[in-house]
Order: structure tokens, then C-alpha cells, then sequence
């Protein structure tokens, strides 16, 4: 209310500028009257009559010489010799009107003479004074203001309106100079006084001719592809530029200008982020004990956070690492919504300890983010990646079945569909485990879903830290593509699924078409404020176990429709569980021979779509010894 008033009083001084310039110039006039006649009169004011009779008439005189000579305006911050000459000019003007009137038309000739020159002394001193007092606090503020940013809006809508009106707010530190929109109805109008000058395409224009320093994306709702359009506009425009915060926040009124954010790379996805209704989830995490495996990864620490906001009794938050669960627990220590929380460090593998684990605290609810997930680090221990992907689940299914837990949510990943890599098998044994096993109490619900951006060593934190430490990016494939999501719409996911499916179902996110993992590089670059040409991309082949492309269903899955628009169902219950049971417990005798090759060929029995380098003679393999052919092929594309 009280910005709506301030800019309501700003508007009507604007209006009435010149009539208030001139009531104000008339008690300047009035007072040199006075003060000349009490200098004339030892400080006192004698002849009080002749007094008050004669100060309208000077007023006006006087008025009339400065209206004649333009000294009516209020732009003082811009006074120089010229307005000092016009202001003698029109106090010498007005004297002469005052004193012509008096003595000849009226006939008073018993005013003092002295008056005249003392009046006309005071007031073309006073005029002259306000003037430059004035000019010397706009220099002043110029000053101040010489340091602020100048910046220029994309969009002229509500999110500019807002933030426009918290520039003006004093000590911003930002100066906005224009906008530009797509909109031709708003070309020309002026929001909060900063006018609207064309269209986007327009932006490199209107930021060389106002001299902008930065560029605000004022347009919250903006699509994936728009964002990129204006990144792109602005990289043409050689400016920083950033992004207005969500618009749930603008709405809310929460915004300042120091929460406008860097563009990211999550606003460059390719599509619109995908908006799950979670209120379902409430219902069935209220008041429950949940079990989050893992809690200390990127997925895990988000579905703590996010289940904390459906109130649960208890919350368990479990990790093998302890440096990990050390900082998770000083985060949520400060936000846990009356839920209780208890923090272990263990492995879901040591079947004693889960069982201890269930026993004191009987979880209900079980989030399963714990597993190893680096493709190339697992194809050197291959070991390790089925007794923590394969059998430490297995082990934690029983003892959560046997304790009476109601639902069980294992999270995979897009690289068990047709898996070349140790990794991928495993979460493919993993669905098959879920959706083969028999329903009895507890309800088993797969989620697979791609790459999380920015999660804790993916190939965007990699080529950051490559950017920051000024050193060439490594892609392994000039082709190599990927899907991906954020964290949020990756929990998200996890969450609805534990809400809406039935056993052995794998739910899978619309994640849009697969992202070029040359054009997020290309992408970052940018948005680091360097151009292609001035960072390295060097290729180095595909890693063991890496696929070119990657994907969210199997040829022969059936496809359906979930209550989620975005999300679709399917099953990977292609034997029966005693069959897969015999297959398992081949699998773990395997591990006890040496060598990795009887534990690959095990997996192929049970996941005959998995193929591993001894198959894979192919012109891919081939080049990961060519990293120059791969630049060429490179720059042809």
C-alpha cells in the first residue's frame, strides 16, 4: 500500500511540476520582500500596510518577468551561466514593471526607495541560490549513481513491473533503462517511467545504443525453448544477463533484487519442467515412519527434504557415509516439521544391522536411493556393483518384508534398458527383482528415470569444474546423448510413484527428446560468459560400458497410461520369481570365483539384453582410440 502511494504522489508531482515550481518561486519572492524590508527598517517592520498591499503586486510583476524568460521549468539540476543571465534579465524586468506600477499608476511615493534595490539584490540571489543548491545535490546523486548497473528487462508483464519497482528502491544498485517484449501493444507504453522500445529480436540494438550493462529475463513462465532464445539473443548481444526468480515467489511478494539468479542449466532443458500434484502423497506419508536409503546423494538428501513438508512421524535417514549424513543432519536439523528424525550410518547390505535398524523403528514407508551408479568405475569392480545393487537390495526386500513395511520404491535408471554397462545390468536385475516378486504385504514400485542434472558427479558438474579451472572440456562422443531431469521433477516422480501404482510396476517420466552432450556444453560455455572459440572441447571416445545413445523403454515393454499425464507404467516380469531365485543364487556363487568374466556371463543369463565389451566389436568401440576423428566428426556436425 504504502509503494502504491509513494508512486500515486510521484505521478501528481510530475503533473503539477510547473504550477508547484511557481508557488514556490512566489514565496521565495515574498520572503526577499520582507527580509528587504526589515534590513531597510533595523529588523523591524514598520508600515505593515504598505507592506502586505505591495507584496502581491510584486509577486506578480516578478512572475510574470520569469514566465516570460522560461524560468518556470524544474529541471535545476541542469543550471548553468544561462539561467543565471535570464534570471537577471527577469528580476531587472520585474523591478522595473514594479516600480513603473507604484509610483506613476498607483501613485504611492511614500515607499522606500532602498527596497527596490534591496529586494531585487535578495531575490535574484534566491533564485539564483535554490538553482545551484539544486544542481549540486543531482551531481551528488550522479555520482552515487555512476557505479549502479544499467540494466535492461526482457518482457514488460507483471514480473518486470515488480521488479522495475524494487530498482527504483534506494540502494539497489540498478538502473533500469528499458524493456523489450515480444508484445506490440506494449511497444511505446512506460512501465514505473522505464519505457517499453521494441521487440526481443531488437535486444543487441537497444543495448548498445543505452549502453545496458546486464540483461534481467523478466518472463518467469518462459518455456525451455523461449529461455534459449533469449540466451541466445543475448549472447548475440555480448551482455551478462539473468533470470527473475519463480513466479510463485514474485506472486508472494517474496522477491528482492538480490535473489535475480544466474540463468541455469536447468532453464535450458529443452521443454517445460514437468508439475506433479503431490497432494496425494500427503495422505499416505502423514503421520508414517519412512525409511530413506542412501539419504545422504543428490535423490536422497531431495526426498528427505521434500518428505519432511507431508509431516511424517519419523523420518530415518540412512547412508554409508558419514561426512555425508554429518551435513544432511546439520540441513534438516533445522526444518524437520515436528517429524522425528534419526540419522544412521550403515550399510544396507549388513543384513544384522538392518534388521536391528527395523526392529527398534518399523518403517513403513522404504525410498531405496542407495546403490552404486558411476558406469565406469563399477566396470572395474564389478564385484562391488552386484553385491551392493543386486544383493544388498535383495537382503534389505526381506527384512522390510519381514518387519511388516507396507511399500517398497526402488529408484533405476535409463541405462538398464538394453545395458551395456555392469551398472545398467544391475538396475535391471533390480526391476526384475521388484516386479517378479510376489505381492504378499508389501507393495514393490520401481521408478527409472535419466540423468539429474547437477547431481554429485554427473557430466555437468565435471564440465563446471573444467570451466572453472579454465581447462578443455571433455566429452567422450561428438553424438553422445543423454536424457535428463532435475532433481525435483526426479523426486517428484519417486513420490507419485509411491502413491499411485501397484506391485511390480516401473514408472517412467516424459522426459522429452535426449539432449546432445556437445550442445550442454556448448550451452555452459555461454552461460559462463565465454564464447565457443575461447574454450577447448576435446573428445576423448566412449568409456567402457558407455552407450551412445540411451533409452527409457525396451522394444517389447507395453506402454501404459498412468492417473499422471507425464508418467507412463510398465513391467519387466518376463520369469517367474523361482526362476529368477535360481538365477540369483547362480549369481552369488559366481562371486566367490575369480575374475569378473564368470560374473558378466551370469548376468547375461539373466539379462540377456546385456552386452559388454567382448561383444561390442563395433565402429563405436573403435572410436574411443580416434579422439581426432572425433573432432572432425565434430565440426562437421
Amino acid at each position: 500500500m504504502r509503494v502504491y502511494e509513494l508512486s500515486r504522489l510521484s505521478r501528481l508531482l510530475t503533473r503539477y511540476r510547473t504550477w508547484l515550481n511557481a508557488i514556490f518561486q512566489a514565496m521565495l519572492i515574498v520572503c526577499s520582500m520582507v527580509m528587504a524590508w526589515m534590513l531597510r527598517f533595523d529588523f523591524g517592520l514598520p508600515y505593515r500596510q504598505l507592506l502586505f498591499a505591495s507584496a502581491p503586486v510584486l509577486v506578480f510583476f516578478r512572475m510574470a518577468a520569469i514566465a516570460y524568460f522560461g524560468l518556470l521549468h524544474g529541471w535545476w539540476r541542469y543550471t548553468g551561466i544561462n539561467d543565471a543571465v535570464d534570471i537577471s534579465k527577469a528580476v531587472a524586468t520585474g523591478s522595473a514593471g514594479f516600480f513603473i506600477f507604484m509610483h506613476y499608476v498607483l501613485g504611492v511615493t511614500n515607499f522606500p526607495r532602498s527596497i527596490y534595490v534591496l529586494e531585487a539584490l535578495l531575490t535574484a540571489g534566491l533564485l539564483v541560490g535554490v538553482r545551484l543548491f539544486s544542481r549540486v545535490l543531482a551531481e551528488s546523486a550522479r555520482q552515487d549513481q555512476a557505479s549502479w548497473k544499467k540494466v535492461m528487462l526482457i518482457g514488460a508483464g507483471f514480473a518486470s513491473q515488480i521488479i522495475i519497482r524494487e530498482i527504483k528502491q534506494p540502494g539497489s544498485g540498478y538502473a533500469a533503462v528499458g524493456c523489450v517484449d515480444d508484445d506490440r501493444s506494449k511497444w511505446g507504453i512506460k512501465i514505473h517511467g522505464v519505457p517499453v522500445l521494441g521487440n526481443v529480436d531488437q535486444l543487441p540494438d537497444v543495448v548498445f545504443r543505452y549502453q545496458a550493462d546486464e540483461v534481467l529475463i523478466a518472463v518467469p513462465s518462459a518455456t525451455g525453448k523461449e529461455m534459449q532464445r533469449f540466451v541466445e539473443i543475448c549472447q548475440q548481444a555480448e551482455v551478462k544477463f539473468r533470470t527473475v526468480p519463480a513466479l510463485r515467489d514474485l506472486i508472494s511478494g517474496q522477491v528482492i533484487v538480490n535473489q535475480i539468479r544466474e540463468v541455469n542449466l536447468e532453464d535450458l532443458l529443452g521443454r517445460d519442467p514437468v508439475e506433479i500434484d503431490l497432494e496425494s502423497v500427503r495422505q499416505q506419508l502423514e503421520n508414517q515412519v519412512v525409511l530413506v536409503t542412501g539419504a545422504a546423494g543428490s535423490i536422497g538428501s531431495e526426498l528427505c527434504r521434500q518428505i519432511l513438508e507431508y509431516a511424517p512421524a519419523r523420518l530415518l535417514c540412512l547412508d554409508q557415509s558419514e561426512t555425508g549424513i554429518f551435513y544432511l543432519q546439520l540441513e534438516l536439523s533445522k526444518h524437520q516439521n515436528r517429524a522425528q528424525l534419526v540419522f544412521c550410518v550403515a550399510d544396507v547390505g549388513d543384513r544384522a544391522s538392518m534388521q536391528s535398524l527395523f526392529l527398534e523403528h518399523k518403517p513403513q514407508v522404504v525410498f531405496h536411493a542407495a546403490a552404486y551408479k558411476h558406469v565406469p568405475v563399477m566396470e572395474s569392480n564389478v564385484h562391488e556393483a552386484v553385491k551392493n545393487n543386486v544383493f544388498a537390495l535383495l537382503s534389505l526386500l526381506e527384512v522390510a518384508e519381514e518387519s511388516g513395511c507396507r511399500s517398497f520404491v526402488l529408484i533405476s535408471s535409463d541405462k538398464a534398458v538394453n545395458p551395456t554397462s555392469v551398472m545398467g545390468a544391475t538396475k535391471r536385475m533390480g526391476e526384475l527383482i521388484l516386479s517378479c516378486r510376489p505381492a504378499n504385504s508389501m507393495r514393490c514400485v520401481t521408478v527409472r528415470f535419466g540423468n539429474i542434472l547437477g547431481s554429485s558427479g554427473s557430466v555437468v558438474r565435471v564440465l563446471q569444474e573444467q570451466l572453472r579451472n579454465s581447462q578443455p572440456l571433455t566429452i567422450t562422443h561428438p553424438e553422445i546423448k543423454r536424457f535428463f531431469m532435475t532433481t525435483r521433477e526426479a523426486v517428484a516422480l519417486v513420490l507419485q510413484a509411491f502413491a499411485i501404482d501397484n506391485h511390480g510396476d516401473i514408472l517412467v517420466l516424459e522426459m522429452g527428446k535426449p539432449v546432445r552432450i556437445l550442445d550442454l556444453a556448448r550451452s555452459l560455455i555461454r552461460l559462463s560468459g565465454k564464447s565457443d572459440d575461447q574454450v577447448r572441447i576435446r573428445f576423448t571416445g566412449l568409456r567402457q560400458g558407455e552407450k551412445l545413445i540411451e533409452e527409457l523403454f525396451y522394444p517389447t515393454e507395453e506402454i501404459h497410461p498412468t492417473s499422471c499425464e507425464k508418467i507412463k507404467r510398465t513391467r519387466a516380469g518376463l520369469c517367474s520369481w523361482t526362476e529368477l531365485q535360481n538365477h540369483l543364487e547362480e549369481l552369488r556363487a559366481s562371486l566367490a570365483l575369480n575374475g569378473a568374466g564368470p560374473i558378466r556371463a551370469k548376468i547375461k543369463e539373466i539379462v540377456p539384453e546385456y552386452s559388454y565389451v567382448s561383444d561390442l566389436l563395433t565402429e563405436e568401440s573403435a572410436t574411443t582410440q580416434a579422439p581426432e576423428a572425433l573432432e572432425q566428426a565434430a565440426g562437421r556436425s
